[in-house]
């Protein structure tokens, strides 16, 4: 069942209240980016169009991506094709591990931090086109596409065009309210979390081939998930919110 639009705000802004009553970060981390793992560039003191603040370059980010050999051989033994920004570059070891272990599931990973969903496309897109595509690609994208919500729409539309209709796009749905922010932009950082989340939604509504696994509602049905299951107010804590994550995506890939 999709949440309606007053849900999905209702509960967000009570998540966004919950992390903002948490926080206890000094006034100059308030101004700063997250830490060095973060899927963010720096806020600057520009709050920019959506009040999350600007989007730095992300092309020098930390990145973890498979080798030719392990696209080929996941492809050839229909597992799974992933591309993500920091959250991933952080779990998708555990992630891989995880699959393996479940089934002897195959893991091929293009994941790079800061990097906003056109540039996860572009990378769906080059692959594609170089080794092919399985039968399930996961996008664990959207974290950095807070600082223009509008983009978003048409970059899942590429997506499930590149993937194509006969195969499954599984889409890890957004929950990011930075504690390292001042309250006003986590604010905006949750209503632009859930203007995405709305467009995934959205999107599921047109594509029978789209599936979202829904983290954010997860996070949300019991708020101290916000805060012992996020390490910063996005990325999993490690091991607790890393294991429930990934597996959430494990029963997803495998149902």
């Amino acid at each position: 069942m999709k949440p309606n639009r007053r849900q999905i705000f209702t509960v967000g802004a009570a998540a966004a209240a919950v992390t903002a009553a948490g926080s206890t970060q000094t006034a100059s981390a308030q101004t700063s980016a997250a830490d060095s793992t973060s899927a963010f560039a720096s806020t600057s003191a520009s709050t920019g169009p959506y009040g999350s603040g600007v989007a730095g370059s992300w092309t020098t980010a930390t990145h973890a991506i498979s080798t030719a050999a392990q696209f080929q051989h996941t492809r050839e033994t229909n597992g799974v094709y992933m591309f993500g920004d920091s959250i991933s570059v952080q779990d998708g070891k555990a992630l891989a591990i995880r699959l393996l272990n479940r089934n002897g599931t195959q893991l091929a990973v293009h994941n790079w931090s800061s990097r906003p969903t056109s540039g996860a496309v572009d990378a769906l897109q080059q692959i594609a086109s170089t080794y092919g595509l399985p039968r399930r690609i996961l996008m664990a994208s959207g974290s950095n596409d807070i600082f223009d919500p509008p983009k978003f729409a048409a970059q899942v539309a590429r997506a499930v065009s590149i993937v194509g209709q006969n195969r499954t796009l599984y889409w890890v749905n957004l929950q990011v309210v930075r504690r390292s922010v001042t309250a006003p932009v986590q604010l905006a950082d949750q209503r632009n979390s859930s203007w995405l989340n709305m467009q995934l939604y959205d999107a599921q509504e047109k594509y029978s081939n789209l599936r979202i696994i829904r983290w954010a509602e997860w996070l949300w049905v019991k708020p101290y998930r916000l805060t012992n299951y996020l390490r910063d107010g996005v990325h999993p804590s490690v091991p607790l919110g890393q294991d429930a994550r990934n597996e959430l995506i494990v029963q997803s890939l495998l149902s």
